[in-house]
């Protein structure tokens, strides 16, 4: 990978990008998704930011070696301190981190939200905790995308700031909204491997002692696979 060819993942992030945006790429490691999209001429400007000095040092070096010191600023903060108001910043990517720490960032960075039009984020694990702050904080999920690569599924949600209230589903946060209605062949694959983990672990508890709190997690896995077997074998979602 490099930035003129970006692997599958990030290839499918930066179609999320829009036209002509002030991109902050948070977490941007070296700096390939920035320099794909300016190469490409889709971003007028572009924060890289960096909280490691390790890969802030990456993404100085390949930002010289394409030349595109004055489209892309990379800068070593943490989160959203790497932006500024003076930035105009109208897109905020973040890529290759759970679902957590994602939504950690952007709930620590929201007074940086102000004329922000789109988020694009693509967590490696726990999705729900992105969906559940979009619908406490008025951004609605506009796409979701799931892909598979290299044996490994990510998904992609896309938000944007929203004036009317956001309800989801237990089953819309978990699974998304959006996918849960495609069911793609690579959804399934997850969700039939997810489910299958629960039950595993569901048996694994029987020998345990029954405590409150293995009871309620049990409950919880209950829960969890009912929701996903209902959407997997429902022909109408």
């Amino acid at each position: 990978m490099n930035a003129q060819q970006l692997s599958d993942r990030l290839k499918r992030v930066a179609s999320y990008v829009p036209e002509g945006a002030v991109l902050a790429d948070i977490g941007s490691d070296h700096a390939y998704l920035p320099c794909y999209l300016a190469l490409k001429g889709v971003i007028k400007g572009a924060i890289a930011g960096e909280v490691v000095k390790g890969p802030y040092e990456s993404a100085q070096k390949k930002v010289r070696q394409e030349g595109l010191q004055d489209i892309i600023d990379v800068r070593l903060a943490s989160g959203l301190a790497a932006v500024d108001p003076a930035d105009s910043v109208t897109a905020i990517s973040i890529a290759g981190m759970g679902g957590p720490l994602i939504t950690s960032i952007i709930d620590d960075g929201k007074e940086k939200l102000a004329g922000v039009q789109r988020l694009i984020l693509q967590p490696n694990v726990h999705s729900k905790s992105i969906r559940e702050w979009a619908a406490s904080n008025g951004w609605a999920i506009v796409e979701e995308e799931i892909l598979k690569e290299n044996d490994k599924i990510y998904e992609i949600l896309v938000l944007e700031p929203s004036a009317s209230p956001i309800n989801f589903t237990e089953k819309e946060l978990l699974m998304g909204p959006i996918l849960s209605k495609e069911k793609s062949a690579v959804f399934n694959e997850k969700w039939s491997r997810e489910s299958a983990q629960w039950k595993r672990i569901l048996v694994s508890m029987e020998a345990t002692e029954q405590t409150l709190h293995i009871l309620g997690k049990k409950q919880e896995l209950v829960d969890k696979i009912r929701l996903v077997e209902e959407v997997l074998h429902d022909e109408n979602t």
